[in-house]
């Protein structure tokens, strides 16, 4: 092979390259893998929607959650008929993550207020994080995740063991790790804040100022909440959905890296999601992450190159 002929070889294959980054705009980051930030649309979305009839669920809202077990897709959601409706969590199942089947007609509990869940099983135990009336987050329990049982609300304490000023508590996203519980939630959308507890009755801030703060960038100026805490490669990923706007007209889909789950570093190029696709949930099935949007519909994000 000549030099000549090498060099023009090199710089096709330069070109190729560089038109292919160009076509995909993929920014690089060495914090934050492009399977964790980069995705396509399916291009059936929605995947799942309310009833848009007069049911129960004619409508749903805020986070759902997703969790893929011995090969099924397992998702809650929140249902309501109208805004003056209490919500109620619904289940529904799908082979695909594509295609789903609800598995009633009715909620799976109507007892009390349960809507932007979070869902993990411990101990053969599914726990379901989730805000009741009046933004207050509570627990609920399960042995199959479809029949459940109140376990009350979430008592958070200051790093000084007072209780935690009177309001609203909610988003509660939950991680377990090393015999610890770590639970984030949000008041007033106006930041995330942390506490741990070992045995779920009792939760003490690790700080009583937020691990992750609104802004300074615009997209997530005016509201955060996180969804969902994940662990790659030894760091943790926080995504969070957020408003650049007072009147949180539209939501996004963010992501944060972190080293203890308590200081957080934002992606340089968030938001990964926009125009109101938000509460973002990862699912892996065992090939990869997809990325799920589960307001005010159900869409899915499939990695590059999945069809």
């Amino acid at each position: 092979m000549t030099k000549s002929y090498t060099v023009m070889l090199a710089i096709v294959i330069l070109s190729g390259c560089r038109q292919s980054q160009q076509k995909q705009n993929i920014p690089v980051s060495d914090s934050f893998p492009t399977e964790l930030v980069h995705f396509e649309p399916y291009q059936h979305n929605p995947v799942f929607t309310g009833t848009n009839a007069n049911t129960w669920d004619k409508k749903i809202r805020e986070r759902g959650y997703i969790l893929f077990e011995d090969s099924i897709y397992r998702m809650w959601y929140t249902g309501y008929n109208n805004e003056k409706a209490d919500r109620h969590p619904g289940y529904a199942t799908s082979t695909d993550g594509l295609t789903w089947k609800r598995y009633s007609d009715k909620p799976i509990y109507d007892a009390d207020w349960v809507e932007d869940m979070c869902i993990i099983k411990h101990d053969s135990i599914y726990y379901m994080f989730a805000e009741g009336r009046n933004d207050i987050a509570h627990i609920l329990i399960s042995a199959d995740g479809i029949n459940w049982k109140e376990k009350g609300n979430i008592d958070i304490r200051k790093t000084n063991g007072e209780p935690i000023d009177k309001g609203e508590y909610g988003t509660p996203t939950i991680w377990y790790e090393n015999k610890t519980w770590y639970l984030f939630y949000e008041r007033g959308d106006l930041g995330i804040w942390l506490a741990t507890s070992k045995d779920m009755n009792v939760w003490t801030n690790v700080q009583d100022d937020p691990v992750l703060a609104l802004g300074p960038d615009a997209y997530d100026k005016y509201a955060v909440a996180m969804n969902q805490v994940i662990k790659y490669d030894g760091k943790y990923y926080g995504y969070y959905h957020a408003s650049d706007t007072k009147e949180w007209k539209e939501w996004s889909v963010n992501i944060a890296m972190s080293d203890d789950l308590i200081h957080w570093k934002k992606y340089e190029h968030n938001p990964i999601m926009q125009h109101n696709r938000s509460s973002g949930i990862m699912v892996n099935n065992g090939k990869g992450y997809r990325l799920y949007t589960m307001h005010p519909d159900v869409n899915v994000f499939l990695p590059l190159g999945e069809k």
